[in-house]
């Protein structure tokens, strides 16, 4: 467990319990990662064998009309960034923002302040099936700013809000809805 394990921790205990979840279902899964970090003092890391905190982002162009998605090699479906928390890291949102920096290939992103959503999934983490608790967030691409792929990826495109490419699952729809949401209100 790396030694910067607490004020990680904390902080996304306390951006967790600060946000307002738009249904039910969303309530329900922060309150079940806040469970998960209460009970697990390494819940942010992925040595937490039980399942763990992960970030990531959606990343959006700055017209606001596309999204840039990654082909994940080893899922093999279309999926915003995003990854395991790292030493370093000061909070959830940075953490995203790392991970949109480093798939996305793009420096200048600026994460847009509070979650977007939750979602719980199962991975199959270092030989073992458990579940990563996604706390995603909308990142702001800046103008003309190319995006390059990284060795964690088989592509990286941008694809306009309504025309996702396939495969693509549920996740990543509800993600990229959300986001418009968001820009759009």
């Amino acid at each position: 467990m790396p030694a910067t394990e607490e004020p990680l921790r904390a902080a996304a205990l306390r951006e967790l319990r600060a946000w307002a979840p738009a249904d039910s279902g969303q309530m329900g899964l922060r309150e079940l990662y806040v469970a998960h970090l209460d009970e697990h003092v390494d819940g942010v890391w992925r040595d937490c064998r039980i399942g763990h905190v992960t970030a990531s982002a959606i990343i959006v162009d700055p017209a606001r009309e596309q999204v840039l998605l990654t082909l994940h090699p080893i899922v093999g479906r279309w999926l915003q960034t995003g990854g395991h928390c790292e030493p370093g890291d000061e909070g959830l949102p940075q953490a995203a923002l790392r991970e949109a920096r480093e798939e996305g290939g793009i420096d200048d992103l600026v994460v847009v302040p509070g979650i977007v959503r939750l979602d719980r999934h199962e991975v199959m983490c270092r030989s073992q099936l458990l579940h990563h608790l996604d706390v995603q967030y909308l990142v702001i691409a800046p103008a003309g700013a190319p995006p390059r792929r990284s060795a964690e990826s088989l592509d990286l495109a941008w694809w306009p809000w309504e025309a996702l490419p396939e495969p693509t699952d549920d996740s990543v729809r509800l993600l990229v809805a959300a986001a418009r949401a968001r820009v759009e209100a």
